[in-house]
């Protein structure tokens, strides 16, 4: 009997998948292991109703928009700790500096999660979640290298002796990199942007008494790395670098306080902060240097229980969790830059407060009708309070092989610290802003089917989902450079999964994502939202010990604000599709020891997520991984 994989993202509280009345995808770490994923940004590239926009390689800042919302409007959580940037102008994540060491699995719930998480979570909530230690003492190592010069160095150490468990993770990454302006452009140069990067994380844990356990993990990176800036023209500068650290510190205490009553307290404390420097080149025709620094800290107290209800009549596995949530931002940012010999200089010195409960409850009638409900009240200190809400059902019709969802919910984004309090370069930040606010639903069919043998043959799901986002929080040049709440934006679209396991040595997953997202005052199209995007990776294993898994990203035509071949902005149209190509093959040549090819863009696609930053190169990755 296969057990159903269960998902804590989306409702605070285990649940099967297929009870979860929401988009979710989970990417674990045996299908990181199987692709060949390295990076975060390859681990989500292939996420139906996701799209990731990266503006150059490996190190380069990366952004992801859920079912056509706004990059900011996602929320990232490690290990349930909230770490989106609070000193970011935007306060975004920026998803193209992590690895994936010591990552057991990535949740990606897509909907309004804010009635269970807060600020932030109008498009979704991706959960990055770390393997504990457990079992007996291992080591683990892998090592690779490739072509355009690349070095990967991953290493391990878990167990657990009596009350008490551990797991170590380290690892470097160096990459030479590709030049993340466009060939087609004159000013292409063909100087590349390195990436360094060394990350590793701690997790302790003791078990006091039998449900009751006290943990400590603490991760931490340190990342440098080349960008590309566009001017006007562009002008790729070889000396502009990018540095960035990152910590994050977690104390928590489980305890099963009665046989049904879980109770979680978790006190966190995140670090951020990046600096980057452009040094002045003779050559730029912009004139342009810069020395920026953004410093975030965020300190985050959790208190979270699960109660698991008895059954009532035709009430079963009936939950109720409750919690609260403590969260203080503190951004300390200093932009000092030169545009033709004349200075900008912009600061942010400020933090911000919140505090939210939160309450939801689930339950299955009949053994078919899976309900889940969740409110949450956050009194934000900068723009008062804000009352979210999401409800959700699952019907299973087993005669028809299949599952039929509804969802629908509330979400909200408070303004960044910056909006609120930035000040410099003529900017004045706008105290008096409203959080932006959603509605959203979403209405899916899924379905599996036998055939010849294989319980799971083929699996095929489609969800129809709209969301309307009101009081965007927009820059203003008139009367006074600002942001303010104007406009309003409608985001609908369709996702389809279908998988294919015909039989045990062979596998596909397909996705295809239609989108629409449009400014409802003017109805044009937003920015970097393709209206279609499609997704294939297929699993081959042609003999016992040998695994072949090709991946295809297709990524249709969008609107973007364009640079011409010139370097010189060119207006907003529609920037060109792209198709990328990776593989990665795994030869098993003992339970301990494996060989693994992985081949990026191996066509070479000069395909150019945001116009004006292509993407990068063919590259080639060869190495061995063991454990002992």
């Amino acid at each position: 009997m296969t057990i159903p994989e269960t998902i804590v993202t989306a409702t605070r509280v285990p649940t099967p998948l297929e009870d979860i009345p929401a988009g979710v995808t989970v990417i674990t770490s045996q299908m990181i292991e199987d692709r060949g994923y390295t990076t975060l940004v390859d681990a989500l590239s292939a996420v139906p109703g996701l799209r990731v926009v990266q503006s150059g390689g490996p190190g380069a800042n990366a952004s992801v928009f859920i079912r056509g919302t706004d990059s900011n409007q996602v929320l990232v959580l490690e290990n349930g700790v909230p770490v989106n940037d609070p000193s970011d102008p935007g306060g975004v994540f920026n998803f193209g500096l992590d690895t994936l060491t010591g990552v057991q699995r990535i949740e990606v719930i897509r909907g309004p999660m804010s009635s269970l998480y807060g600020s932030g979570a109008i498009g979704g909530v991706i959960n990055i979640i770390t393997t504990p230690g457990s079992g007996p003492p291992e080591a683990s190592m892998s090592v690779a290298a490739g072509l355009p010069d690349a070095n990967q160095v991953e290493a391990g150490l878990s167990g657990a002796s009596g009350p008490f468990d551990y797991r170590l993770d380290a690892s470097t990454l160096t990459e030479e990199g590709f030049d993340a302006t466009p060939r087609r452009e004159s000013v292409y140069t063909g100087e590349r942007d390195g990436f360094q990067n060394q990350q590793g994380s701690l997790d302790l844990g003791w078990t006091i008494v039998p449900g009751t356990r006290l943990s400590f993990y603490a991760s931490g990176r340190h990342s440098l790395g080349g960008f590309d800036t566009l001017g006007s023209p562009a002008f790729d500068a070889p000396n502009e670098v990018g540095y960035s650290t990152s910590a994050l510190g977690t104390l928590a205490l489980s305890s099963q306080v009665l046989p049904w009553w879980q109770t979680v307290l978790m006190a966190s404390g995140v670090y951020d902060f990046r600096h980057y420097v452009d040094p002045l080149n003779p050559a730029d025709p912009n004139q342009e240097s810069n020395n920026d620094h953004y410093q975030g800290t965020r300190f985050d107290l959790q208190w979270n229980n699960t109660i698991n209800l008895p059954d009532a009549g035709p009430a079963r596995a009936q939950t109720m969790a409750f919690g609260f949530q403590r969260t203080a931002d503190f951004a300390n940012d200093s932009l000092d830059d030169s545009y033709f010999g004349v200075p900008f200089v912009q600061e942010t010195h400020a933090e911000q407060i919140s505090s939210a409960w939160h309450t939801g409850i689930q339950s299955t009638l009949w053994r078919r009708l899976t309900f889940t409900g969740s409110l949450l009240e956050d009194a934000v200190s900068a723009v008062g309070n804000a009352f979210t809400w999401r409800g959700g059902v699952v019907l299973a019709v087993p005669e028809l092989s299949s599952r039929f969802k509804l969802s629908g919910g509330t979400a909200f984004l408070a303004p960044s610290l910056f909006d609120l309090f930035g000040s410099g370069g003529g900017f004045q930040g706008n105290p008096n802003l409203k959080p932006e606010r959603s509605i959203g639903f979403e209405v899916g069919w899924t379905t599996t089917l036998p055939a010849f043998g294989q319980a799971d043959f083929t699996s095929l799901g489609v969800t129809y989902f709209h969301t309307d986002v009101k009081d965007l929080i927009e820059t203003v040049f008139s009367p006074v450079y600002t942001t303010v709440n104007i406009g309003l934006a409608h985001l609908q679209g369709v996702e389809t999964t279908l998988s294919f396991h015909p039989r045990q040595w062979l596998s596909a997953d397909l996705a295809y994502t239609f989108t629409d997202a449009r400014d409802a005052d003017t109805g044009q199209l937003l920015l970097r939202r393709p209206e279609n995007q499609f997704s294939a990776n297929l699993l081959i294993r042609p003999w016992p010990h040998v695994t072949i898994a090709p991946e295809i990203l297709y990524v249709g035509p969008f609107e973007d604000s364009l640079v011409d071949d010139n370097g010189f902005p060119a207006g907003t149209g529609l920037s060109p599709s792209g198709t990328i190509v990776n593989i990665n093959t795994t030869w098993q040549l003992t339970p301990r020891l494996a060989l693994f090819l992985t081949g990026s863009n191996i066509f070479d696609s000069k395909f150019e997520p945001a116009s004006g930053f292509a993407y990068p190169g063919a590259s080639f990755l060869l190495g061995a991984r063991t454990s002992f």
